[in-house]
């Protein structure tokens, strides 16, 4: 069996549950990453993995990495008299 690279708007509004309207809106305001190919956009497997959550991108891992350095940042000596109990 071979596998698509690409799924279009309908068939991804389809996995999630939600309209097309809802996806293609994702798509234009830059929620979902897509190719325009002429009039249509494609979704790629890689991205319809971070999409459905079964993945982690770049941006992501970023942000949570972020997120982590100010935790440790505000909450350090907290974080260290939690670890000793």
């Amino acid at each position: 069996m071979v596998r698509a690279k690409y799924i279009t708007i309908p068939q991804l509004a389809k996995l999630l549950g939600k309209s097309r309207i809802a996806v293609y809106r994702d798509v234009k305001s830059g929620k979902i990453a897509a190719t325009k190919i002429g009039r249509n956009y494609a979704i790629s497997d890689r991205d319809i993995t971070y999409i459905l959550g079964k993945g982690i991108s770049a941006k992501g891992k970023r942000q949570i990495d972020a997120a982590v350095r100010k935790t440790v940042r505000e909450y350090g000596e907290v974080l260290k008299k939690l670890g000793k109990e």
